[in-house]
């Protein structure tokens, strides 16, 4: 069988399962197979395929077929423009939460000079390597309930140049801190307990639960951040974290009552507020 043979065998076998971008997934699968790039596999597609490679192709696409998501086969996820190494401790990012790196460095742009981020619920380190690819003028920290997801931020630091600008502490939210920094920023688990069940397969079971359970309303974790966040931040310093799709309103009275004031939201491309931006009143 030829590289080109095996990839549309693969792509036929998804199309039947009736999986979203059967063609795409193929491709990418057979790429981490093969152990080439695009544009070696179409220059390629015509050679005899190896025996390895094609059960490598094989086993992989076993894991699609049974509803595993295929960033999590392949191990990666891109984000911001950067390839993030994923473990079954992190969250696989999305790309709505871009939408939080956005607001934040807008929140943040007229700032010069050191800055300092928090990453409360740091995961793979996504939002936090993110601002700090854009700010070469700051140092971060991630926190993590998770050791696991904690050693994976620091993995893919070390992986993309950053490592010596972050450092990352296995911590139940911000209780071990005691500093202050000019931003900080969350993605916090928020979907309400009940819920997690009814959630795509290939979230519910592939995603951890340490990084979705947001309590039985969804904001607990905001609760406990807002609270935190007044001995947190430094003068003039920023708050910016993901929302859940409805929760801006509930989100935006947590703040008020924790005596935060709401800088702005910001929608993502779906037009669902995502993002909201928060300063001490």
């Amino acid at each position: 069988m030829t590289r080109s043979e095996a990839v549309r065998s693969a792509a036929a076998r998804l199309r039947r399962a009736r999986l979203d971008a059967p063609e795409l997934d193929a491709r990418l699968l057979a790429q981490a197979a093969f152990g080439i790039d695009l544009a070696q596999l179409v220059a390629r597609g015509p050679d005899p395929a190896d025996p390895s490679e094609l059960a490598r192709l094989e086993e992989m696409l076993e894991r699609r077929l049974r509803g595993e998501p295929i960033d999590r086969i392949l191990g990666v996820r891109e984000f911001w423009g950067m390839p993030f190494r994923l473990t079954p401790d992190t969250l696989s990012p999305r790309p709505d939460t871009e939408t939080v790196v956005a607001a934040a460095l807008e929140a943040i742009a007229p700032r010069r000079g050191p800055l300092s981020i928090l990453d409360l619920g740091v995961g793979s380190g996504c939002l936090l390597l993110a601002l700090l690819s854009e700010r070469p003028d700051a140092w971060g920290l991630g926190v993590d309930r998770s050791p696991g997801a904690a050693a994976a931020a620091r993995a893919n630091a070390a992986a993309l140049g950053l490592l010596q600008r972050a450092s990352f502490l296995v911590g139940d939210w911000a209780a071990a801190l005691e500093r202050r920094f000019d931003l900080v920023v969350s993605n916090p688990p928020y979907i309400p307990r009940s819920e997690i069940a009814r959630l795509a397969p290939e979230v519910a079971r592939h995603d951890p639960l340490l990084a979705l359970d947001g309590g039985a309303d969804g904001l607990a974790a905001y609760a406990t951040i807002l609270q935190d966040a007044p001995r947190l931040l430094a003068e003039g310093g920023v708050l910016a974290m993901e929302l859940g799709a409805g929760q801006s309103a509930d989100v935006t009275g947590l703040a008020r009552e924790a005596g935060f004031g709401t800088l702005g939201l910001a929608d993502d491309l779906a037009g669902i507020p995502r993002a909201i931006v928060l300063s001490r009143a």
